[in-house]
């Protein structure tokens, strides 16, 4: 899979631009706020349909414009195909494929499939459980759409949930009345997530382990442990009622617990990715250079599952991660992407020239030449 082509209209600070790309490594070259990284977020954005930078949708509109509009062209293993997202301020998003008018953005979905690597990216050992959950999320859904459907149906019924809690001081005979069925539903799409989850995570761990090899040479083994809120042994959450079950249990244990909290106490929302160096917490004993090779690891998993999953490599999108990175990651980096689509942002002129028949983009003011 390659991107061929992407044009952009009133999208961040960009007028109108047409940008084509080679099947190789492509290099985005500029000074900071030039529009490097607006490009590589629209691209982004057409992949999994949501950006790694706006908590809201208007931030990608151009100041002064009422709507921003992508169009992506890209090559996979059946035909060229091209993505089309038109992004309003008022109104919903207009989203086709191929001229085919889609119900929602999620439809296309893993239609596009591209791995982002930036330097937040680095710090996801040490950051907070809600970091790694969003890295399960974002890799599982690129995948498979089924699970994109349970996890909004899961958060649509824990935003229910939560406010029933909430509302019970006012309403107890109401939160009494429906809490079972509430938590029902929940427990059902938190038994799907982490099958689907751990799934994920048995099959990243081999890949994030040779990574992790292949760039220190250190002996420390990596593992992946999923840590979930049900406190099950993880071959459990391949049985699908059981897990259903003893969430269901555990939403109907302590109510006056959650109201006494305001929220749901239990379910895949507060579970965590255990990463481990030889059986100890990588997020507590493990030092920032084995903290950011692990992290690169998880990321390159992520792709070498794609390919795995459906027979051909992803887009890699780099922003900006070389000079996060010191000499021998780098290098690594460099030498894994080999045979790849990439498209890379820099401020350093200096990157260019470690790649041979890079295509290069220069970067000014939203224009790319």
């Amino acid at each position: 899979m390659y991107c061929k082509t992407v044009k952009a209209a009133d999208f961040r600070n960009i007028e109108e631009c047409k940008v084509d790309f080679s099947e190789g490594v492509n290099i985005l070259v500029g000074e900071n706020a030039q529009g490097k990284t607006n490009l590589l977020e629209a691209v982004f954005y057409s992949s999994v349909g949501r950006s790694f930078r706006a908590s809201h949708t208007s931030e990608m509109i151009r100041f002064g414009q009422s709507a921003a509009d992508i169009e992506l062209f890209y090559k996979d293993s059946k035909r060229d195909q091209k993505l089309h997202i038109k992004i309003f301020r008022d109104k919903q998003k207009l989203v086709e494929k191929n001229g085919v008018k889609m119900d929602k953005l999620s439809d296309i979905v893993g239609s596009f499939r591209a791995v982002l690597f930036c330097p937040e990216h680095l710090s996801l050992i040490k950051d907070g459980p809600a970091a790694r959950r969003g890295y399960l999320d974002m890799a599982i859904s690129r995948m498979y759409p089924m699970y994109i459907h349970s996890l909004q149906k899961y958060n649509y019924v824990l935003k229910q949930r939560n406010a029933l809690i909430k509302n019970a001081f006012n309403d107890r005979r109401t939160f009494d009345a429906t809490v079972e069925l509430w938590s029902d539903q929940l427990a059902a799409e938190a038994a799907i997530i982490s099958d689907m989850r751990l799934k994920f995570i048995r099959r990243a761990s081999g890949h994030i382990s040779n990574c992790f090899f292949e760039m220190t040479g250190e002996k420390e083994k990596p593992t992946l442990v999923y840590d979930g809120s049900s406190n099950q042994n993880e071959e459990e959450y391949f049985n699908r009622e059981l897990v259903k079950k003893k969430y269901f249990e555990l939403l109907m244990s302590s109510h006056e617990r959650e109201i006494a909290a305001g929220a749901t106490l239990w379910g895949i929302h507060k579970d965590d990715l255990d990463i481990r160096l030889n059986g100890k917490s990588a997020r507590i004993y493990a030092s920032q250079g084995q903290q950011r090779s692990l992290a690169l690891a998880m990321k390159l998993a992520e792709g070498e599952i794609c390919k795995e999953e459906f027979g051909d490599q992803p887009v890699f999108l780099f922003d900006d991660v070389l000079s996060e990175l010191d000499a021998s990651r780098r290098e690594y980096l460099i030498n894994k992407i080999h045979e790849k689509q990439v498209i890379m942002t820099t401020c350093e002129s200096e990157s260019i020239s470690r790649f041979k028949d890079a295509k290069i983009i220069r970067v000014e003011n939203g224009r790319y030449n």
